[in-house]
């Protein structure tokens, strides 16, 4: 692309392999932020070879280059005075003759063709834009068929539910009509939060496009607000046309139209909104709370939760710039100045005469809600206005703020500034431990008998002695292992093999490595012979020291270092190494002992300067470390790598491997998967299996001295090119190989032949399986006993739930982003409402409807932060607990106990705050009656939040959990009691009412508040009588009118408790049932 489009590409790289390394014609060498060399590539190796650097033969050059600046640098000197620091390297490039004339190139005038022309910023018209982005989002929001599915589906079902409850309700029940117009305002315009996590992900792209000036910022927001249209006006017409018709509202069309016109604008008002907050927060942990909050502000001075009468003075402005009260104000307005409802006599009751209104005007006066026409106009302007004030806010904060970060962000350290820079100086000085035989290690021999009398030679395996603890030496071997899947998009039986008779073996003592190409598959055949795979089928033989291999022989014996370095975060390094050695390794193991392999494995891995610091912000190299630890310390005898050098430069990959292969020696069985590896990190291997295209072998055996085995193999064939001096033999081999089918390297003129054949009949294969069929290996040996563990899991129930509640206890203490961030809520949240309700008198009617709506809302709200706010918590760990549950590091019983157990103390504390702010500051009073509240309150919190760890322990993921969620969060509010009342739920639906939890917890609180009035008494809010309540209610008490209209009663008080405790239960059971059975990691 350079070459052909004349165009300047300048790349970063972590380990550049020498044929890419010679794709670049300029190269810059950077060290702690000096520059060390910058000029021609083939420059680049003599330059410092004349300063007193020699780069070895089959050493990278690009790894040569590297090592330079720092501790690693002294294998290469070879003269005197060579500079060690980057800066004196940076000192002695200035000096150089190619950066002189670097400088004399710079300073010399460009030549014309290489000027750039004066060119606009944009090369298309803003209109232009606007139609290509219009055009792409469209195809991108059609494309996405499950968004579209799940948003049409939510519409039709909820619009079906509200409308079929609220059938056609009476007329003259003004609660119930605006109590359906408030439904049909929020669904449709806060279902639109949803949209907030995707706006937020589609920014990132934005900023990289904006930045090469693909399009202006105001083309964007204006593309993406037109793209909402379309979908605004379906949602309207379908939603509204089912709540308008099943609602029996006033059967004229001008009123309908009317109808679906606010609701569009209001829809289109809170789009704009929420895009508008997506693009002014910096990231999505700041953008959920402040959209509930402000979803909060909006539901509360709607003007039906809270009159505008019972407002306070000094809120009321709150009032009348929240969108969702404009538009109930011309809904409301819409039907009840409609023809049916400008009469006296409704029902039978003549209002002119007694309120000398109609009974639309005295509907409306009831919730203190104007009685012109002209508030529709005035309602459509405010909407429509305030929708292009927030697009017009999008693009000056898209224009103007980025909220953009540098990453991987390395703090560079002198390497005496402290433990940090100590701790890599002295991992970096880790010696490779040499491949050979010295005097003081053990050799295990693995041998048969008969082959021994008969003068065939046994396999030797060096092995150092362990301080502590050494695990059983074991062999591991696998023969014609075949592994095959449902073949995509096939017929019911249709498979594919991925795997097809791959043999082999892992000696204790060796580094084995798993090579090939691109979906060769090396992580494939390394998840089945660990027995990591939880699909496809598998034939073919695994063995550990000559027995057949059962699934908790494999789990028990083996660690498993995954490439994601999954952990639990908010662990210090020290504390999940004790984690793994107390849960892992045997209960006769003397907890001494395991604290001793904790510390010789941080001495290993030269973790010490970091073994007390959280996992959470550990470097890429440290986690590599930390991933090793955990699973070295558990004293497996045989450990699986999967690409334990991705991700990190060339330094860091080497100094990875080297700790690697110190504990092959310490007597283990390595077994890795590495993508296109250093020489030097190569070598450390001592035997190699690899794959070709499609699964099957192409080589396997031991590597030797500088792999000169392997090249011995391939060179062997007459159509493969010879290595070149000082090339990588990992590179070499793959390219030998092509995709699988010779090629890459075959002489110019050779026909190309399929490599797996060859291996076939070749030497390296007799000789494998000469290798195989030995005692010890693929048959029992009467040395090697067969491998069996009486329990499933090392540890012991009691230490499994002591250590698992210990750490689920640190990690809440530890993470105040979801600790921290409840109590403030719960302390903003009792300081709002408190300041909103604080002069509500609960005894007219308007003031006992805001009363029991308050405590619907508080309890609702505290009830679904709750359940949002657990499930990202509850999905980090959870991938934690998968990788440990493949491992059997504990029982899932114990896990879900302890997850059980640490939310409560916060959650009743968090309450308790809620509760002390909350309780007086509405008005309500009782000692007694407190208790009762925040006891209630507590147990909806905590009913809540293990419905989310329910939800993200049964659901692939938290996507999916929130979806879903969001639809259970909206059947519980519309059928807890309060909007429709309980007494007028359809009795086809009543059965939906028992099973909303929030049912059970409001009618309580309600209940405690409101209906304590025992019989023959006056003292109380709840024995007041009901005041200014529309003539169809009558004469009552506040307990008769809640407990009528709201079957909200007092004596049911414990009824429901013990009815909240086994929902409470049951979340728990199918949590425990979701763990246990459930595994959404498929391999």
């Amino acid at each position: 692309a350079a070459r052909n489009f004349n165009a300047t590409v300048v790349i970063s790289l972590l380990q550049p392999s020498p044929e890419v390394f010679e794709l670049f014609d300029d190269v810059l060498l950077m060290n702690e932020g000096s520059i060390m060399f910058h000029g021609k590539r083939e420059e680049a190796v003599p330059y410092f070879e004349q300063m007193g650097f020699h780069c070895p033969p089959r050493k990278d050059v690009a790894d040569f280059l590297l090592d330079l600046g720092t501790n690693k640098q002294d294998a290469y000197i070879v003269g005197s005075n060579v500079p060690c620091q980057s800066a004196e390297f940076a000192n002695r490039f200035r000096e150089s003759s190619i950066f002189q004339k670097t400088l004399k190139r710079l300073e010399s005038p460009v030549e014309e063709p290489l000027l750039v022309p004066d060119v606009t910023p944009f090369r298309l018209s803003f209109f232009e834009d606007v139609a290509n982005l219009l055009r792409r989002q469209m195809m991108l929001t059609s494309r996405d068929t499950t968004y579209l599915m799940g948003r049409a589906v939510m519409n039709i079902v909820m619009g079906l539910l509200y409308g079929s409850t609220f059938w056609q309700m009476d007329d003259s029940n003004s609660q119930l009509i605006l109590g359906l117009l408030f439904s049909c305002a929020m669904f449709l315009s806060l279902s639109q939060a949803s949209q907030v996590p995707t706006f937020i992900e589609a920014r990132s792209v934005f900023y990289k496009q904006r930045g090469a000036n693909f399009f202006r910022s105001s083309a964007y927001v204006l593309a993406m607000s037109l793209s909402q249209i379309p979908m605004a006006i379906v949602e309207t017409v379908v939603f509204g046309a089912i709540t308008y018709w099943f609602g029996g509202y006033v059967a004229l069309a001008d009123r309908f139209i009317v109808f679906l016109v606010s609701l569009f604008l209001c829809q289109m008002w809170f789009t704009s909104y929420f895009f508008f907050l997506s693009s002014v927060s910096p990231n999505l942990t700041v953008a959920q709370p402040v959209m509930m909050v402000s979803v909060l502000f909006f539901m509360l001075f709607g003007g039906f939760l809270i009159t505008k009468d019972n407002i306070p003075d000094y809120l009321i402005w709150l009032f009348w710039i929240d969108p969702l009260a404009w538009c109930i104000r011309a809904l409301s307005i819409n039907q009840y100045l409609a023809p049916k409802f400008d009469v006296c006599v409704y029902e039978g009751i003549d209002y002119c005469t007694t309120y000398s209104e109609t009974i639309g005007e005295y509907s409306l006066g009831v919730f203190n809600l104007p009685t012109e026409s002209m508030w529709i106009w005035y309602g459509w302007i405010y909407l429509f206005a305030g929708y292009f004030v927030f697009v017009f806010g999008s693009y000056l904060v898209l224009e103007y703020k980025r909220y953009e970060s540098p990453e991987n962000v390395a703090v560079v350290e002198n390497d005496d500034d402290g433990e940090a820079s100590a701790d890599l100086t002295a991992y970096s000085q880790m010696p490779a431990t040499p491949k050979g035989v010295h005097d003081h290690e053990k050799v295990i021999e693995i041998q048969d008998v008969d082959d021994v009398m008969g003068g065939v030679p046994t396999i030797s395996v060096p092995v150092k002695p362990s301080g502590r603890g050494i695990s059983l030496p074991i062999a591991l071997a696998f023969e014609n292992l075949w592994y095959s899947v449902p073949m995509p998009g096939g017929k019911k039986d249709e498979e594919i093999d991925l795997l097809k008779g791959v043999s082999g073996f892992a000696l204790p003592g060796t580094m084995t490595a798993l090579m090939g190409s691109s979906g060769a598959g090396k992580t494939t055949l390394m998840d089945v012979i660990a027995g990591r795979k939880t699909g496809g089928k598998i034939q073919g033989k695994i063995l550990l020291n000559g027995h057949p291999a059962n699934d908790l022989a494999i789990r028990r014996c083996t660690g498993y270092c995954e490439q994601m370095d999954i952990h639990s975060d908010s662990a210090t390094v020290r504390e999940a190494l004790i984690f793994s050695a107390m849960l892992r390794q045997d209960a006769n193991i003397s907890t001494a002992q395991k604290m001793e392999s904790v510390e010789e494995c941080i001495e290993l891995l030269e973790l010490g300067p970091i073994a007390d610091k959280i996992i959470r912000g550990s470097s890429t190299e440290q986690m590599k470390r930390v991933t090793i630890g955990v699973e070295l310390v558990a004293q497996p005898s045989i450990i699986f790598m999967d690409e334990p050098t991705s991700g990190l430069d060339a330094r860091s990959a080497k100094l990875i491997m080297n700790g690697v292969r110190k504990i092959a020696d310490s007597g283990r069985t390595i077994v890795c998967t590495i993508h296109q590896p250093s020489t030097e990190v190569f070598n450390l291997f001592d035997s190699l299996l690899l794959l070709r295209r499609g699964g099957r072998m192409v080589f396997f055996g031991e590597l030797g001295e500088d792999s000169k085995n392997l090249i011995d193999y391939f060179e062997a064939f007459p159509d493969v090119k010879p290595i070149t001096p000082g090339y990588n033999p990992a590179t070499w081999m793959l390219e030998c190989i092509g995709a699988g089918v010779g090629g890459g390297h075959a002489e110019a003129g050779a026909q190309p032949m399929d490599f797996a054949e060859r291996f076939i009949v070749s030497d390296q294969k007799v000789l494998m399986e000469e290798d195989l069929d030995q005692e010890g290996v693929l048959h029992p040996s009467s040395h090697l006993p067969e491998l069996k563990f009486e329990t499933k899991r090392a540890s012991n129930p009691r230490v499994q739930f002591q250590f698992l509640c210990l750490r689920f206890f640190r990690m809440y203490w530890r993470t105040p982003t979801y600790n921290l961030t409840r109590l403030f809520i719960s302390v903003l949240l009792g300081c709002v409402f408190g300041v909103i309700y604080q002069s509500t008198d609960y005894s007219t009617y308007t003031g006992a409807n805001a009363g029991v709506g308050l405590i619907f809302v508080s309890t609702v709200f505290l009830g679904i932060i709750s359940f949002n706010s657990v499930m990202p918590v509850a999905a980090d760990e959870r991938t934690a607990f998968y990788r440990e549950r493949a491992s059997e590091t504990y029982n899932a019983l114990w896990y879900f106990v302890a997850g059980t157990l640490v939310e409560i103390p916060y959650i009743f504390f968090s309450s308790l705050l809620f509760c002390i702010i909350f309780y007086p500051s509405v008005g309500f009073t009782g000692y007694i009656t407190f208790f009762y509240y925040w006891i209630v309150v507590s147990m909806n919190a905590l009913l809540f939040v293990y419905f989310g760890q329910l939800m993200v322990y049964a659901l692939p993921s938290v996507a999916v959990a929130s979806t879903l969620g969001a639809l259970f969060s909206g059947i519980f509010m519309l059928f807890a009691g309060f909007n429709p009342p309980a007494g007028s739920i359809p009795t086809g639906y009543m059965w939906v009412h028992w099973i909303s939890p929030p049912t059970y917890t409001i009618a309580m609180l309600v209940s405690l508040v409101f209906a304590d009035c025992s019989e023959g008494s006056t003292d109380g809010i709840s024995c007041k009588s009901l005041q200014n309540a529309p003539p169809t209610i009558g004469d009552m008490t506040l307990k008769e009118y809640v407990e009528e209209t709201f079957d909200m009663k007092h004596s049911d008080i414990w009824r429901n408790a013990m009815i909240m405790v086994i929902l409470i239960v049951v979340f728990r059971v199918l949590a425990l049932v979701s763990l246990r059975y459930i595994n959404h990691l498929k391999r």
